[in-house]
């Protein structure tokens, strides 16, 4: 593995082209908090798996069209070649691109919408990341607000469409599990589909493509990535949450996201730091359902918000806790594994 990276650093070294690809697949990686363009591949192939049996290959290629649109812009902006390089200017963009193609209807606009909303995340990126030093870095809210706003503005735009926006019966229409305990393959379904909806994927394949780009880069991620899944299909069904929304993993893909940033990222690893991350993630389902609740009249998903405000409130008394790993991804601390 050693060995194909050093080749592979050799070859962005010395072609431009191949160190362009390099940063691309390092900012899909880094959507999950891994440096590695390894990483990038099999989450790309997740990406390329999820599209194709959901009959959406647009979602995936605008996904592809955002990473590249949000470093090229990074590069016209003149940012910081180090960050450029670890991918931290393009992994908010390729969850837009995502976004905006799974809630928004096809169409010429939808990409004139998928261009300007990877452009943007970038602009919110450089100026987050300047507010929230002290919350350890911007984490994917530079996603979050973007893509909110681009959706909110589709209802007042006659020429973009909400095909698959949220609807206002989320806090009515609640089915929770009749039988307890919960069904095995319930509770496989929903800890698969948590990992997979990470990148608004609704598949198995995609979430094993998913758990193998963790591994190569840090079997650790791809561990707290499997019991942050798990913890939070468990907390759902304890507090009697929609089945739809657990099976779906719906309620589970930001504690997967606070899991890992917690667990392996902003933390030493240590028993203490478990317990904490675990903490965390339980609470993250919690704030994963108030938001989607708070945002009903608004008819415009969560996104990865739970994650974001959960890690940031987890990381403000990081001083109570063992140090910040050296690679702990900051803009500041470039070399950063995400």
């Amino acid at each position: 593995m050693e060995q194909v990276l050093a080749k592979w650093e050799s070859l962005s070294s010395s072609s431009g082209a191949f160190r362009f690809l390099n940063i691309n697949l390092r900012s899909v990686g880094q959507v999950m908090f891994q440096n590695n363009p390894l990483s990038g591949i099999l989450f790309l192939a997740a990406i390329a798996w999820g599209s194709y049996v959901a009959g959406v290959p647009q979602v995936a290629i605008a996904g592809i069209l955002a990473v590249v649109v949000a470093n090229l812009t990074a590069q016209w902006l003149h940012v910081d070649t180090e960050s450029l390089h670890s991918g931290l200017y393009g992994f908010n963009a390729i969850l837009v691109g995502l976004a905006l193609a799974t809630f928004l209807a096809p169409g010429p606009l939808l990409w004139v919408y998928v261009i300007l909303g990877a452009a943007v995340s970038v602009v919110v990126m450089l100026g987050t990341t300047n507010v929230v030093k002290p919350w350890g870095g911007a984490l994917t809210f530079p996603f979050v607000l973007t893509t909110w706003l681009l959706l909110l503005a589709t209802y007042g735009f006659s020429g973009l469409a909400g095909a698959a926006l949220p609807t206002g019966n989320v806090v009515t229409a609640f089915q929770p599990y009749k039988g307890s305990p919960l069904q095995l393959i319930d509770l496989v379904q929903g800890v698969f589909l948590s990992i997979s909806q990470v990148f608004l994927k609704a598949s198995g394949i995609a979430a094993l493509l998913l758990l193998a780009g963790l591994a190569v880069s840090s079997l650790a991620a791809a561990a707290f990535a499997l019991g942050g899944a798990i913890s939070a299909v468990l907390t759902a069904h304890l507090f009697g949450a929609e089945s739809d929304l657990i099976t779906g993993g719906l309620l589970g893909f930001s504690p997967v996201l606070t899991a890992i940033a917690l667990g392996t990222v902003f933390y030493q690893p240590s028993w203490r730091v478990v317990a904490y991350t675990v903490l965390a993630t339980v609470f993250t389902v919690i704030v994963q359902s108030a938001v989607n609740v708070a945002l009903t009249p608004f008819a415009i998903p969560a996104l990865t918000a739970p994650f974001v405000l959960v890690t940031w409130l987890f990381l403000l008394p990081r001083q109570r806790l063992e140090g910040v790993p050296e690679g702990a991804r900051d803009i500041e601390k470039p070399a950063a594994v995400a």
